[in-house]
């Protein structure tokens, strides 16, 4: 996995597996808002919320990464009969290859964690759930569902939370059902009894977890290896992925084809957040063998995806291209790193929110850069701390302009609008207008020209109503790619 052509093909391989996951589903709500005083009632901080969004957490997360990866999902888990449980199918409904069959149960809530924000920190996280087994029908749903939905994919995950889903009766007999189907199960163990894991292909505890399950100390490369043995000889499980933060990762597997001993160095270059981190090396570990992937290759395709999860802030994922850049590393240059797909820029921009950061939008094809345009992106950036620009693909400005346009192609486009020092992040939209990056990113400042009303700014109106705010920039007299232009054919 040396270099970029490597690291394509293994993707590309990636998107022709599935993986079935079994495990404690919840969902995630972050309710983000400022700080102005404290409650007249207690000494207490009254916040005044301004957004909220919801994210699918535990079991759902492993899907999330999953489907970014472009991976095949069938989700088996169990929600309450509630409203939450509506918004976790919602979620669901838009995740790309994700199949989730989902038992719900009248008498149990769904498991809901909410996370109150301000100023980029957690103020207080409050928990609504129910952590005991299921009941034994609902046992024998779930075992049903899991055992038919092996039948067309390559790897089972089992994401334990410690929620009641996985019981050990569930485990086994989920083992077993794999075993028979000659699938390898990889299993994100909870708690220190790694017994009930028996007959499992790798499990993927972090430093603290085999630590605990082990009973033994974990401080260096010889020390791991040992724990990782006892728990293998003593639990029934052929490997462990072990995950050791700063320290990286540590593969150790006992298989047919040989045994197998590989310590991982650490990708991460910056670490914001190891939440959901274990989620992105599971799914992306799983979904490689999956696809026919060796085991220490997938284990460092997981390595590198962790990196870049831990980099984010919050539940996140890792996205295919977001995975070649972090190969690539020195190779390519930073303007390249600026430009994102709508799906990452999506997670970078809540990354920038969770810190406070002002966020800015401006749009347009920027077809021959002109000091026009210069002026429009440092008057957009001069209004927030972070700007996107919204660029029209060739298509796009095709149907705007004329076919004679545009004179430059996208990628050209980007390149130079990225190695601006004012501008954060290009993400490239194939629709005549940004409404649906507007919508998705949810801007704090949106900017256009001053050539515009506020009345027939794009997405004025939706940026408004969330509390966001509208700037219209002064114009350079003269300045005009379509000008430029017939400049150049002499008319």
């Amino acid at each position: 996995m040396a270099d970029g052509a490597d690291i394509t093909e293994l993707l590309d391989r990636l998107k022709t597996a599935k993986v079935l996951c079994v495990g404690d589903l919840m969902l995630d709500r972050f309710s983000e808002g400022k700080v102005e005083r404290i409650s007249p009632e207690a000494p207490i901080p009254v916040i005044s919320v301004t957004r909220e969004s919801n994210h699918l957490g535990g079991a759902g997360n492993v899907a999330r990464n999953l489907s970014a990866l472009g991976v095949g999902c069938r989700m088996v888990a169990a929600t309450g009969d509630d409203g939450s449980a509506t918004e976790v199918a919602g979620l669901f409904s838009e995740l790309p290859g994700v199949v989730p069959e989902l038992e719900r149960l009248r008498d149990r809530p769904t498991t809901v964690k909410v996370r109150y924000m301000a100023g980029g920190q957690q103020l207080l996280r409050a928990d609504k759930e129910a952590t005991g087994p299921l009941p034994q029908d609902h046992e024998d749903n779930v075992i049903s569902a899991a055992t038919d939905a092996m039948a067309d994919c390559g790897a089972v995950i089992l994401s334990d939370y410690g929620k009641g889903v996985l019981t050990s009766r569930v485990i086994a007999a989920v083992i077993e059902a794999a075993h028979m189907a000659k699938l390898p199960v990889i299993v994100d163990p909870k708690g220190q009894n790694f017994h009930k894991y028996r007959g499992a292909t790798l499990l993927t505890p972090n430093r603290n977890e085999l630590a605990l399950a082990s009973g033994m100390p974990v401080g260096d490369d010889k020390q791991i290896l040992a724990a990782c043995h006892h728990i293998m000889n003593e639990c029934g499980v052929q490997g462990l992925l072990a995950t050791r933060s700063e320290q990286g990762m540590t593969l150790i597997h006992h298989g047919a084809q040989g045994d197998t001993e590989k310590h991982l160095s650490a990708q991460a270059l910056e670490v914001f957040d190891v939440a959901g981190a274990g989620d992105t090396v599971i799914a992306t570990f799983a979904a490689a063998l999956a696809a026919g992937i060796p085991m220490v290759e997938a284990a460092r395709l997981a390595n590198i995806a962790a990196g870049i999860v831990v980099a984010k802030v919050g539940t996140a994922v890792a996205y295919p291209d977001e995975i070649i850049a972090a190969v690539h590393g020195e190779a390519w240059r930073e303007s390249e790193h600026k430009v994102h797909s709508l799906e990452t820029a999506e997670d970078r921009v809540e990354a920038w929110r969770r810190k406070g950061l002002k966020v800015g939008f401006t749009n347009g094809c920027f077809d021959l850069l002109h000091p026009g345009h210069i002026s429009l992106v440092d008057q957009a950036r001069a209004a927030c701390d972070r700007l996107i620009v919204g660029l029209n693909s060739d298509d796009s400005v095709r149907r705007l302009k004329g076919e004679t346009r545009p004179i430059q192609n996208e990628v050209s486009r980007a390149t130079v609008l990225a190695s601006l020092a004012n501008v954060d992040m290009v993400v490239i939209f194939a629709e005549d207008t940004p409404m649906k990056l507007i919508t998705t990113l949810k801007p704090d400042v949106l900017v256009k020209g001053a050539d515009y009303t506020i009345e027939t700014v794009v997405g004025a109106q939706e940026v408004q109503s969330w509390g966001g705010q509208v700037v219209l920039a002064n114009l350079v007299d003269g300045q005009s790619t379509t000008g430029t232009i017939a400049k150049m054919n002499g008319k």
